[in-house]
């Protein structure tokens, strides 16, 4: 006998009611209204840097409108789609409208995760970083596989990102690998990706076939604003250029437009060589280095409450998830426990279910 569906379509109705309060639609669509008036603005390009800003802006809140509306109408009609099935006694309508009413539920799962990510920076863009750990040449072949796990999602869901610098590793793999992630809410999705990695395999570096853990660590950070107001006196930098090494057509390597920048005070060093021109990987790099003192300065300010709150606990991101494809197949999530015996979708990029686990993970606080 099939399960009466009214009340999962209650359920839903009442979540996405409760994530349209949430997102407060009118004032979105006043939003657009404003957006609208300054990108019809004859002046509006003579300030580059605002005009993307407020065409993106326009085009995200757009889409944000659409997305509730589109998942507003879909499930009205669901509800029409049964309710015509159980009139015309047609098990195929039926059938269809059960997909349909699945569809639509994972919809609006996605949608209400988004409304999680209500952090400072969470709306922001991403900067994530890759870094081998301990493991040798494992551990630098690992970091290119998640390199490569990160960019396949990105693709999935249609957003854009520049890898901004590539260390390889001698024998295979990567030493570390920087990319931004071009992509509203980017950060507060992909944060929860940071920590340490773990892999378990027979190695194919090794002669004699034996199993090897290897590690590579994930940091991400959001992206910096004009309104962050970092700013990094001359005196306080040291250039270096050099030539851009590893794949890359010939042009990239005849040059010296590889640019590294040590910001003094802290140490804090990063590099760009994607781009042909050294006075773009210089701007690249700045973006960068702006955006790891930024996170430094959040993360002093973050040490600075903890301790008002008498907050000891160790950072939730170390060992944050196992991936082991010997002797048996499985990827675990340390904190969430949320698991999957599809190692190779999971190395595709399809970790979806890992990011929406952790991002309600974190706005417990469990």
């Amino acid at each position: 006998m099939a399960i009466d569906p009214s009340e999962h379509l209650r359920e839903l109705d009442a979540t996405l009611t409760s994530i349209e309060k949430v997102l407060d639609v009118p004032s979105l669509r006043q939003e657009v209204e404003r957006l609208e008036v300054e990108a019809s603005a004859p002046d509006l390009w003579d300030d580059q840097a605002k005009a993307q800003v407020v065409t993106s802006r326009l085009s995200f809140v757009q889409g944000e409108i659409n997305r509730v509306t589109s998942l507003r109408q879909r499930l009205e009609d669901v509800g029409v789609m049964f309710e015509l099935a159980d009139e015309m006694g047609d098990d195929d309508t039926r059938g269809e409208a059960d997909r349909e009413l699945d569809a639509v539920a994972k919809s609006i799962g996605e949608l209400e995760v988004r409304t999680l990510l209500s952090g400072e920076y969470d709306s922001r863009e991403a900067l994530i970083t890759v870094r081998a750990e301990a493991g040798g040449v494992d551990a630098a072949d690992w970091a290119e596989m998640l390199l490569r796990m990160y960019t396949r999602y990105c693709e999935r869901h249609g957003w854009q990102y520049e890898v901004y610098d590539t260390s390889y590793a001698e024998e295979a793999g990567i030493k570390s690998a920087t990319f931004a992630v071009k992509a509203p809410y980017a950060y507060g999705t992909m944060s929860v990706e940071q920590g340490t990695h773990r892999l378990v395999r027979i190695s194919p570096f090794d002669n004699q076939g034996r199993r090897q853990t290897s590690f590579a660590g994930i940091e991400v950070i959001p992206v910096v604003e004009q309104t962050d107001h970092i700013e990094i006196p001359e005196d306080e930098l040291r250039v270096d250029v050099y030539r851009s090494s590893g794949p890359g057509g010939q042009g990239v390597n005849t040059t010296d437009s590889a640019v590294r920048l040590t910001h003094l005070p802290t140490g804090i060093v990063v590099s760009c060589q994607n781009e042909r021109s050294q006075i773009q990987n210089r701007a690249s790099a700045m973006a960068v280095l702006q955006a790891k003192l930024l996170e430094r300065k959040r993360q002093e300010e973050q040490a600075k409450m903890d301790a008002l709150k008498g907050d000891t606990a160790g950072s939730w991101g170390n060992q944050m998830r196992s991936y082991v494809l010997h002797p048996y197949q499985m990827v675990k999530d340390l904190r969430t426990e949320v698991e999957t015996g599809n190692t190779t979708a999971v190395l595709d990029g399809e970790i979806d279910d890992f990011i929406e686990a952790g991002i309600r993970w974190r706005r417990t606080g469990s």
